[in-house]
């Protein structure tokens, strides 16, 4: 019937597709963070989307391991130039949003 072999590939991949169904709920957090940021400096955030740029272990306000998450998104103040920006995550909880130096409008 089944071997252990079996049940350790299917449970490795069960595992996969819960981390990869979580991550796309982080992804989304980020998307919304980025957003909102961009709307409150007045800037246009660009392409509507963000990219995973980091993944790693931190301890979270309770002292947790969780997973420490940076994208990064693009935004114009002007129109005509093209500047990054970073959203920061520990765990799903947002913990900063940053725009590099751009130009006012």
């Amino acid at each position: 019937m089944y071997d252990l072999g079996d049940v350790v590939v299917w449970s490795v991949f069960v595992l996969i597709c819960v981390l990869f169904w979580r991550a796309q709920g982080v992804r989304e957090v980020a998307l919304k963070a980025a957003k909102k940021h961009c709307e409150e400096m007045d800037v246009q955030w660009l392409d509507s989307n963000v990219s995973l740029r980091g993944l790693w272990f931190k301890r979270d306000h309770r002292g947790s391991i969780c997973f420490w998450r940076s994208y990064t998104f693009e935004f114009s103040s002007t129109g005509e130039e093209r500047y990054s920006g970073r959203v920061v995550l520990v765990g799903n909880r947002v913990t900063s949003v940053q725009l590099e130096p751009h130009r006012l409008h």
